[in-house]
């Protein structure tokens, strides 16, 4: 393990702890762990991973301005559920990405596990997306490709950061259940709200 490696675990760790309390702080933080795992994934010949963070940076600038708007707005970050479309085009575009990256790493480069690899990219590219959306799904998302990145950064060495891909699973299972427990919060407001509604304007 290099400083390089030490630096992007205590900066990814750190982001992926600010997410989890729906902070706006997350985003700056985790685009500093994105550059830094650029630089510790080209080492690692991991080449999807390492244009993954790019992709993860304009996925980041993007999701740090829809929260702004939203805490602006509405005063918090407020949670959402992902509706039936929303799972089929996760899936349709987390497996079509998988298919076209893994033929072009395993065709024209020389990435290790060039399939298994772009498909944890595909699909946390999908798990990004529904970050910056604000949807709960994307932390049961999160902790299935950390389990298989655990396995992957073992395998190559990466000891420090299969470790802390380990710590991910337990740290999305915590934003699962916190925000998981915000939305509930927020349908019980919404429903005595509306309940509020009907008892105002109730002629009776």
């Amino acid at each position: 393990m290099s400083p390089l490696e030490i630096a992007a675990v205590i900066t990814s760790a750190l982001g992926i702890w600010q997410t989890t309390r729906r902070s706006l702080v997350s985003w700056p933080v985790n685009l500093l762990a994105c550059a830094l795992y650029a630089a510790v994934f080209h080492d690692a010949r991991l080449y999807s991973d390492m244009m993954l963070q790019g992709v993860y940076a304009v996925f980041c600038a993007y999701g740090w301005w829809y929260w702004y708007r939203g805490v602006r707005e509405e005063g918090t970050v407020r949670v959402v559920r992902v509706a039936w479309k929303g799972w089929l085009w996760g899936g349709v575009a987390g497996t079509t990405g998988s298919l076209l990256l893994g033929y072009v790493m395993a065709h024209y480069t020389d990435a290790a596990l060039p399939h298994i690899d772009a498909a944890l990219t595909a699909f946390c590219l999908v798990a990004q997306w529904w970050s910056a959306r604000k949807y709960l799904a994307n932390w049961v998302l999160w902790i299935l490709v950390d389990i298989v990145y655990t396995g992957v950064f073992a395998y190559k060495h990466l000891f420090l950061t299969s470790g802390l891909y380990a710590f991910f699973v337990f740290l999305a299972a915590l934003g699962f259940r916190a925000w998981r427990k915000a939305l509930a919060g927020q349908e019980a407001e919404f429903v005595s709200a509306e309940v509020n509604a009907g008892v105002e304007s109730d002629p009776a």
